[in-house]
């Protein structure tokens, strides 16, 4: 759980110096994604500026900053607490992912490097020959991840990256996904895969939208 935490900080990539604020961003953040602050639980300022001996101006900071993400939320007289996802935040996450990853395969493939779909068709292997949930879901997490990688538009890929750790979050959170029978081979991906070997952006673009919308929508039936 704390790996997977740290995988999905990854998408704030930090300057080479971070500030206090950005530092109190990701380790919060991370606890946030991996549950170890569920939802409900108050950040409560005195003690998060006591951790990392800061001042409380980073600290209000990281705190609008965790809410632009969506992982926190302030009440009035209650002060900031974690927040918590509804079936459709949920819902709006996914409709938001599929599209945008779309969106960015289509700009990605023109710029895939000599020899990149054989990277693709590797990263896809790891995908079917996952024995256990964990592996497989961070062997998928790559695949998606390499596909759209090359997307020469950094805020696209930014926006992305949180929509997937807000997803993921949002199916732990939300329970009902159903164990998959592992190891498995996934046709989506192999149908984007021979789209991309002939040419075709768009077909695979079209393709992984759907992907994605049916991928949430078999595991949560």
């Amino acid at each position: 759980m704390a790996e997977q935490g740290r995988r999905d900080a990854q998408f704030m990539k930090p300057d080479p110096d971070p500030t206090l604020a950005d530092r109190i961003v990701e380790s919060l953040a991370a606890e946030i994604w991996d549950g170890r602050l569920p939802p409900g639980v108050r950040l409560r300022q005195n003690d998060i500026a006591a951790r990392f001996s800061a001042s409380h101006v980073p600290v209000r900071e990281a705190f609008l900053r965790l809410e632009a993400m969506g992982l926190a939320v302030a009440f009035p007289r209650r002060g900031v607490r974690v927040a918590g996802i509804d079936a459709q935040q949920h819902f709006e996450a996914i409709e938001m992912r599929a599209v945008l990853e779309g969106l960015a395969l289509r700009h990605a493939a023109p710029h895939f490097p000599p020899g990149y779909l054989s990277v693709l068709a590797e990263a896809d292997r790891a995908c079917s020959q996952a024995l256990t949930d964990e592996d497989w879901e961070a062997a998928n997490h790559g695949f998606h991840g390499l596909l759209i990688a090359p997307c020469p538009m950094p805020i696209l890929l930014d926006e992305i990256m949180m929509l997937q750790a807000r997803v993921r979050r949002g199916a732990k959170l939300l329970g009902g996904q159903r164990p998959m029978s592992l190891p498995r081979e996934d046709r989506d991906h192999l149908g984007i895969l021979a789209a991309l070997r002939a040419g075709d952006a768009d077909k695979a673009a079209t393709l992984l939208t759907r992907h994605i919308r049916r991928g949430h929508l078999q595991r949560n039936l």
